[in-house]
């Protein structure tokens, strides 16, 4: 039987001709990823198990997005012990305020992550990077310590679901809407330890947001990876951009897969996830009597150009509902530059909006945008558990940033093609 893609990436990291699913190995690793809040635990656990030095300096990556700038003492204590790490070790991608991003947004408009590679970040959202063709996962802050040190790392080789994408996608639809869909239908825990495979003639009109985006909430399912063929489109992408040459795999014709899903994205229509899972989806246009406080653009799902570009085109020369506030956030530095330069930044303050440094900040319930008892939020983010972003009787909508921008202009949900 032949190996999937994500298969064929793992075996030729442990060093073997071929592996199966459920196969425990150690493999080599490309890349190793951690922010402000998980580094300081790597870093104890690094320093108690006595390690002296870093496998590569090279490629250990500490982004601080998710409470930079700080908001208090604690969250500048963390950020303090990754500077010294960083300084200590001579690690060359440490990105701070000013130069930082959101780390998923950051790693692959730099090139730091790149096709074949074999990434572990401590971030569940880790698995993004399987949109530029490589095997990429979350894990705990121990197994980060581990990585930094040795530059390796441990994996229960995942089976595979293959997700066919059939048609095109048609905007507004996005990205967002397909992998919101696709929960949907096979529910959080529907890809539990799977890795999500997508392939089809569709996957040609995904642009690489969103790819970017669908992988990034592969683990919503509960995958262990999400990854997309290496095509004309992502080599285009990864063409002046990798640090390094890339290696593409493919999946064998005779694979193996424990399901295979099918979408048509022809059909797809704006959607939105209702509190307090993912899974609870709805189409946009069903949410007209549902009133709302506040939105939220931005994120490692939703906060690269394409996804600026989608609210302004909904925002230019319009106002925000009374009584909603708008909080848009571009995911990278170079992203906000971008939409100085554009226009975009103004006209999101002309429409009541306040536009923000790069922060994960209110996507955690951190700051930034905190919600109160009975507040909804629509936003752009990837989740919505109870108090995810506020109070544990507050509300979360995930929904693309066409259909954000829309509900901001209406202050109720709604779908971006009726504004």
């Amino acid at each position: 039987m032949g190996m999937t893609m994500t298969q064929k990436i793992l075996a030729a990291h442990c060093g073997e001709s071929t592996v199966k699913a459920g196969q425990l190995i150690n493999a080599n690793l490309d890349i190793v990823l951690g922010n402000d809040i998980t580094t300081p635990v790597a870093i104890n656990e690094f320093e108690k198990a006595g390690f002296d030095s870093v496998f590569d300096k090279t490629r250990v990556n500490i982004v601080l997005d998710h409470f930079v700038p700080n908001k208090d003492i604690k969250s500048a204590t963390q950020s303090k012990q990754c500077r010294e790490f960083a300084n200590k070790y001579d690690i060359l991608n440490f990105y701070d305020v000013g130069q930082m991003g959101i780390e998923h947004a950051l790693l692959p408009e730099k090139g730091i992550v790149t096709a074949g590679d074999c990434i572990i970040g401590a971030d569940s959202h880790t698995c993004t990077y399987g949109a530029v063709g490589a095997f990429s996962t979350g894990v705990g802050s121990t197994d980060m310590a581990a990585g930094m040190a040795k530059g390796v790392a441990w994996f229960k080789v995942p089976a595979a679901i293959k997700v066919v994408l059939n048609g095109s996608l048609h905007r507004p639809v996005t990205g967002k809407d397909v992998i919101l869909h696709l929960i949907g239908e096979i529910g959080v825990s529907g890809a539990l330890y799977k890795s999500l495979e997508f392939t089809g003639d569709g996957v040609k009109s995904l642009t690489m947001e969103d790819r970017l985006c669908i992988c990034n909430m592969a683990i919503e399912a509960g995958a262990k990876n999400g990854i997309f063929p290496v095509d004309e489109i992502c080599e285009a992408y990864l063409k002046g951009r990798s640090q390094r040459p890339w290696v593409k795999y493919e999946a064998d014709p005779d694979a193996e897969y424990e399901r295979t899903v099918i979408i048509d994205l022809d059909t797809l229509e704006p959607t939105v996830s209702y509190p307090h899972l993912p899974e609870n989806t709805h189409l946009a246009k069903e949410g007209k009597d549902i009133k709302i406080d506040q939105i939220v653009i931005g994120s490692c799902t939703n906060g690269r150009i394409e996804d600026m570009q989608a609210a302004y085109e909904i925002l230019k020369g319009k106002h925000i509902a009374k009584g909603v506030r708008g909080i848009i956030i571009p995911a990278t530095m170079a992203v906000y530059k971008e939409c100085i330069l554009r226009g975009y930044t103004e006209a999101f303050i002309d429409a009541g909006c306040i536009v923000s440094t790069p922060t994960c900040g209110p996507c955690l319930g951190g700051y930034m945008g905190i919600l109160a008892a009975g507040e909804r939020c629509v936003s752009t983010t990837n989740r919505n558990f109870v108090g995810r972003m506020g109070h544990v009787d507050s509300e979360v909508y995930l929904a693309s940033p066409a259909t954000a921008a829309a509900s901001a202009l209406t202050g109720y949900i709604t779908d971006p093609r009726e504004v």
